[in-house]
C-alpha cells in the first residue's frame, strides 16, 4: 500500500512537471512567434535606434547644399532646396529626440554606443549632420537675414570646430583602447571619426566670404589647418583598408556601399581649398600681407593656382575611389544580392562632396562642359537620395533594421 501511494505521488509530480515544462515551451514558442511576426513594442525597437540613423540627415543636408550650389538652376529650385533643408532639420530633431529616449530608457546604451566597435563609428554622422545644417544656414539663411546671423555662424564655427576636434581625439582613443580591430576587418568607416573636423574646412570656405575680414582670416586659416588634419588621417585609414582589400578581399555585398566613404576626403578637401583660396583673394593684399613678399599682388594668384591644381589632383583620386566602389557594388548585387543597410547612405553624402568639388573646378576653369556634367551628376544624386530613402523606410517596415541583431549595436 505504501509503495502504491509513493508511485501515485511520483506520477502526479511527473505530470505537474511535464505540464509546467509544456507551458514554458509554449511561452518560448509564443515569444518566438511574436518576434517572427513583428509583434515587438515601440520601446524595444527604440532600443535599436543607433547613431547610424544620422547618416540619413547627413545625406539630406548634403542634397540641400548641393541644390544651392548647382550651376544651372531653374525657377523654384532654391525653394525645393529650402524644403529639403527644413526636412533635414525636422528629421535631425526627431532623430535626436528618439536616440535621447533610447539612452534614457536603456541607460547603459549611451556608454556602449560610444565604445562599440561598430556603432561608435557612426557617432560622427551626428556631427556631420550638424555642420551641414550650418552650411545650409549660410546658403539659405544669410541672404535673407541680417548681420546677426553672420555673427551666429561665426560663433558656431568655433564651437563646432572645438567639439569636432574633441570627437576626433576621443573617439579614436576609445577605438584604440577598446576591443582590438584587425586589418582584415578594416572598412572606410574608420575614416568617419575625423570627418567632422575635416569638414570645418568646408564650413570655413562657405561662411568665410560673408565674414568681416578681421574675423574671416582666422576662420579660413583654421579651415586649411583642420582640412589638412582630416585628409592625412583619412589617407592613413584608407591605406589600412586598401591592405585589407589586397589580403582579405572585398567586404560582404550589403556593406560595399560604405566603400564610397573613401570618395569623401579628397573631394571635400579639393572643395575646401578652392573655396578658401577664393575667399582669401578678397583679403590679400587689400587688408593683409605676407612678410617677405615684395609683390603682394601675386599672393592671390599663387593661392588660387595652388588650390586649383591640388583640387584637380585630388579629384582624380576621388574619381578612382568612386569607380572601384561602383564596380564592387554592382558585382556584389550580381553575385550575392544586397539587403538594406544604413551604409547605403554612403551612396549619397560622399558623392555630394565629389559633385561639389567638380562644380568648383568647373567654375574655376570656366568650363561650361564640366558644369553641365555636374548638372547631370546632381540629378542622379537626387534620384539616388530618393531611392535610398524609400528603401530605408521599407527596411523599417520589413524588420531589416530597428530589430534585434539587425543594427549596428549587435554583438561582434
Amino acid at each position: 500500500m505504501a509503495s502504491s501511494a509513493v508511485e501515485r505521488t511520483r506520477s502526479r509530480r511527473t505530470r505537474r512537471y511535464s505540464s509546467n515544462s509544456l507551458e514554458g515551451q509554449r511561452g518560448t514558442l509564443r515569444t518566438t512567434k511574436e518576434s517572427l511576426h513583428g509583434d515587438m513594442s515601440i520601446r524595444n525597437r527604440i532600443h535599436h535606434f543607433t547613431w547610424a540613423w544620422f547618416a540619413m540627415t547627413m545625406s539630406t543636408g548634403g542634397i540641400s547644399l548641393l541644390l544651392s550650389k548647382t550651376p544651372h538652376k531653374f525657377q523654384g529650385l532654391m525653394t525645393i532646396g529650402q524644403i529639403i533643408f527644413i526636412l533635414d532639420i525636422v528629421c535631425f530633431l526627431v532623430f535626436t529626440s528618439i536616440i535621447t529616449t533610447r539612452f534614457i530608457l536603456f541607460r547603459h546604451t549611451l556608454k556602449s554606443s560610444l565604445s562599440h566597435p561598430t556603432e561608435s563609428l557612426f557617432f560622427p554622422t551626428f556631427w556631420i549632420s550638424t555642420v551641414n545644417i550650418l552650411s545650409n544656414t549660410q546658403a539659405y539663411g544669410v541672404p535673407k537675414c541680417g548681420y546677426w546671423l553672420v555673427v551666429v555662424l561665426r560663433v558656431m564655427f568655433w564651437l563646432y570646430t572645438a567639439l569636432a576636434f574633441i570627437v576626433a581625439v576621443g573617439q579614436y582613443f576609445f577605438l584604440f583602447s577598446g576591443k582590438p580591430l584587425t586589418p582584415q576587418s578594416a572598412m572606410p568607416a574608420w575614416i568617419l571619426p575625423v570627418f567632422p573636423i575635416m569638414l570645418s574646412g568646408t564650413l570655413a570656405s562657405v561662411i568665410g566670404p560673408t565674414q568681416p575680414h578681421q574675423y574671416a582670416l582666422p576662420i579660413l586659416i583654421a579651415g586649411v589647418t583642420f582640412q589638412g588634419l582630416g585628409i592625412l588621417m583619412a589617407t592613413y585609414m584608407i591605406s589600412i583598408f586598401m591592405g585589407r582589400l589586397m589580403t582579405a578581399g572585398l567586404p560582404r555585398s550589403n556593406m560595399r556601399p560604405s566603400m564610397f566613404i573613401a570618395v569623401g576626403p579628397p573631394s571635400f578637401t579639393g572643395l575646401a581649398l578652392i573655396g578658401i583660396s577664393e575667399a582669401l583673394a578678397e583679403i590679400y593684399p587689400a587688408h593683409y600681407s605676407i612678410k617677405g613678399i615684395h609683390d603682394q599682388e601675386i599672393i592671390t594668384d599663387v593661392f588660387q593656382i595652388l588650390a586649383l591644381s591640388t583640387a584637380v589632383f585630388l579629384w582624380a583620386t576621388a574619381f578612382w575611389f568612386f569607380a572601384i566602389s561602383l564596380v564592387s557594388t554592382i558585382h556584389g548585387i550580381h553575385t550575392e544580392g544586397m539587403s538594406f543597410h544604413m551604409a547605403w547612405w554612403a551612396f549619397v553624402f560622399p558623392n555630394v562632396g565629389f559633385t561639389l568639388c567638380t562644380i568648383s573646378i568647373g567654375s574655376a576653369l570656366e568650363s561650361e562642359g564640366v558644369l553641365w556634367v555636374t548638372t547631370g551628376m546632381t540629378i542622379l544624386l537626387v534620384a539616388t537620395w530618393l531611392f535610398v530613402g524609400v528603401m530605408h523606410a521599407r527596411a523599417v517596415l520589413k524588420k531589416q533594421i530597428l530589430w534585434p541583431g539587425k543594427d549596428e549595436d549587435h554583438e561582434v
